[in-house]
């Protein structure tokens, strides 16, 4: 449940319960105290008299509360509102957790959503509470606080991956939000966080998120579709190679002896640690509230044995978009082991060698720039000359910034614009939307995965009438399609769509 759904009483409840589907989907400032908490702080629950709720801890810490000692609500899984909604105030969330804002400032935040400085400073500061500099702030105070009981990094160290400027910023922000100085937020971490000691560069955290989650699920996805050289995958594990901005990292996320997920990951670059982190928790879906989904689902009688088989279920991110984009249209009208053999090709054929940081147990390829499939994709390529040539030209479009494909993009636009390209069709352009943006509510009727599921499971399979009956499912149609593939029969389960 989203937080523009909760009225007062349906949040304080919440509280009263201490119900922890709700952490990291709102806030609860106690004006009596002058701290904020999240849904499941176990400390008393406050007089309804003396609360107000925010959507963010940022809008929180601008009302003048700070952060709760006993809760630590930074150390909640993200909010799903920011893929549930598609408006502005969601994708500029979506950005800022990709470290724009450390990159490009506010203005170059502001230039990708469409609007100037202050007009989106209003803007969220209306919707959510808090400007962007403001969320900015908050988003590193999370990463820095994750770090600092996640890993042994120097403080120092800590500051810059985090995002801020200087050691004497991070350490007052760490203050003014926490009340505690970093040595004494580092002091109060659990003995359950305690890894060993990791490899020289390397960090390993846990990647908090909802329960239940489909584990196995996700990884075995992963496993079908991994490209030799560039990625990595067992039953309990994926990994990767991927190009940041400050230069190639590599990152693996397993699930541990007592079924937790860590993420293990190496940078060229410090600022480009935080980034990364929310890069591996869009890839496993890691911000979704489950309990919704699934509810939701098992409201219809043909999807509620489907659910029982397969609780928190997830839809796959994308590692790069670009990439992404590239990857759907190789996959177009094949099977899923023939794109792979394909992609494997394309990526030993032009990919890069791996250096520092992946060393010698990550996979050794960069998958291909998009210059490098433009102007030799071709020569690589194998099928319709029509299809090699979209690839190659959406390649050259990506590489010459004709073409624009990020986290932050609006729906509608993404959907159009990829459209408009020859060689893409509606399954190409949104199999993208649900992978990149993160979008819930996709549906693929043309999918034969799909159909194939569908059929299984007693529900209408030829695309008009499953799209009709699709349409109760509504926001929540990424997950029904993710339920279908796994319900298809193994053979059509490995069919590729109708472009």
């Amino acid at each position: 449940m989203a937080f523009p759904t909760m009225s007062f009483d349906e949040r304080y409840r919440a509280i009263d319960a201490r119900d922890i589907r709700f952490d990291g989907q709102f806030v609860t400032a106690v004006h009596t105290t002058g701290i904020y908490c999240r849904p499941s702080c176990p400390a008393r629950t406050p007089k309804r008299e003396n609360v107000s709720f925010y959507p963010t801890s940022a809008a929180a810490h601008e009302a003048g509360f700070r952060a709760c000692k006993r809760c630590l609500p930074e150390a909640a899984p993200g909010s799903p509102a920011w893929d549930l909604r598609g408006d502005v105030a969601a994708r500029a969330m979506r950005l800022i957790a990709d470290g724009v804002v450390e990159r490009e400032g506010v203005s170059g935040l502001s230039a990708r959503l469409g609007y100037s400085s202050r007009h989106l400073t209003r803007l969220l500061t209306t919707q959510l509470g808090a400007g962007p500099l403001a969320l900015a702030r908050a988003h590193r105070a999370h990463n820095a606080r994750m770090l600092l009981v996640g890993t042994d990094l120097p403080i120092s160290d800590i500051a810059f991956s985090a995002g801020f400027a200087s050691v004497r910023q991070c350490n007052d922000t760490i203050r003014e939000v926490f009340g505690l100085t970093p040595t004494e937020l580092r002091a109060r971490r659990h003995p359950a966080n305690a890894i060993g000691v990791p490899a020289l560069g390397e960090i390993d955290l846990l990647l908090p998120h909802r329960e239940p989650m489909d584990a196995a699920g996700i990884f075995a996805w992963m496993n079908a579709r991994a490209i030799p050289g560039v990625e990595t995958s067992t039953a309990t594990s994926f990994a990767r190679n991927l190009r940041m901005a400050g230069g190639p990292a590599w990152f693996e996320v397993r699930q541990d002896e007592t079924g937790r997920l860590r993420l293990r990951a190496r940078v060229a670059h410090l600022s480009d640690l935080a980034p990364l982190v929310s890069t591996a928790r869009r890839i496993f879906d890691l911000d979704a509230d489950p309990v919704a989904v699934d509810s939701a689902l098992s409201a219809h009688p043909l999807l509620a044995p489907l659910v029982a088989r397969v609780p928190g279920i997830r839809v796959p991110g994308a590692a790069d978009p670009h990439e992404m984009l590239i990857r759907a249209m190789v996959g177009q009208q094949i099977t899923v082991a023939a794109a792979r053999t394909a992609l494997t090709a394309l990526a030993e054929a032009l990919g890069e060698a791996a250096a520092s940081p992946a060393a010698d147990d990550g996979p050794g390829l960069l998958f291909p720039t998009m210059a490098a499939i433009a102007e030799h994709g071709a020569e690589v390529l194998r099928g319709p000359a029509a299809r090699i040539r979209a690839i190659t030209g959406a390649a050259a479009a990506l590489a010459d910034g004709s073409l624009t494909l990020t986290v932050g993009d609006d729906r509608v636009a993404q959907r159009e614009v990829l459209l408009a390209r020859s060689g893409i069709g509606p399954w190409t352009a949104d199999y993208v939307r649900m992978r990149v943006l993160g979008d819930p509510d996709v549906f693929l009727p043309g999918d034969v995965a799909v159909r194939a599921g569908a059929a299984a499971a007693g529900i209408p399979s030829d695309p008009a009438p499953l799209t009709a009956w699709a349409e109760q499912i509504a926001p929540w149609r990424s997950y029904f399609t993710a339920h279908l593939w796994r319900a298809a029969p193994v053979r059509t389960s490995q069919r590729k769509a109708d472009s």
